[in-house]
């Protein structure tokens, strides 16, 4: 019986301890309940430089070119290619992309987590959750790679640090996306 009961505690305390450690990560994020929509816009491309004091931050949702994606009856891209991917950097929400697209903001020098979530009504989606890290320094412009990768059931993503020449590859074969919070 104590045995049993030793079980139960350390379970519960396991479970706890996930869940702060979710919690946690999931701060690089902003508020859930926060909506965006989004609008490619294919007739402007801006690639600004950094303002004075700040670093400059490029999310770019790449859908790309998945082997296991194509073929009859696969519905991989007709499922992702209009995935609206909220982007946030240390608990403020900074824009979302839909598609090949991208979005940019500044950052002020230091220790910045971003995260990207999948803004979905289907909780499935909703909950695939992408992190990274990085130190912005001044002047410095710095590429993320946002992708979705499919699995047996659901999805996943993917957010990674790029160099600068694939991110300016991949910004040049992206649109912008201009979005704005829902009210």
């Amino acid at each position: 019986m104590k045995a049993a009961l030793v079980l139960i505690l350390f379970a519960a305390s396991a479970f706890a301890q996930d869940q702060a450690a979710i919690a946690a990560a999931e701060s690089a994020c902003g508020p859930k309940d926060v909506k965006f929509s989004v609008k490619p816009d294919a007739t402007q491309h801006p690639a600004p430089q950094p303002e004075p004091g700040k670093a400059l931050v490029y999310v770019v949702e790449d859908l790309g070119q998945c082997s296991e994606c194509t073929g009859h009856g696969n519905t991989f891209l007709a499922n992702v290619s209009m995935a609206l991917t909220k982007v946030g950097m240390d608990g403020t929400w900074m824009g979302a992309n839909r598609g090949n697209s991208y979005l940019f903001f500044a950052a002020d020098p230091g220790e910045h987590h971003l995260c990207i979530n999948w803004q979905s009504a289907l909780e499935v989606r909703s909950r695939a959750f992408a992190m990274a890290n990085f130190t912005a320094e001044e002047g410095k412009i710095y590429y993320f790679r946002a992708r979705v990768f499919p699995g047996k059931d659901d999805y996943s993503f993917d957010l990674d640090l790029v160099n600068t020449d694939q991110g300016k590859f991949l910004v040049a074969s992206s649109v912008f996306a201009i979005s704005h919070p829902r009210k």
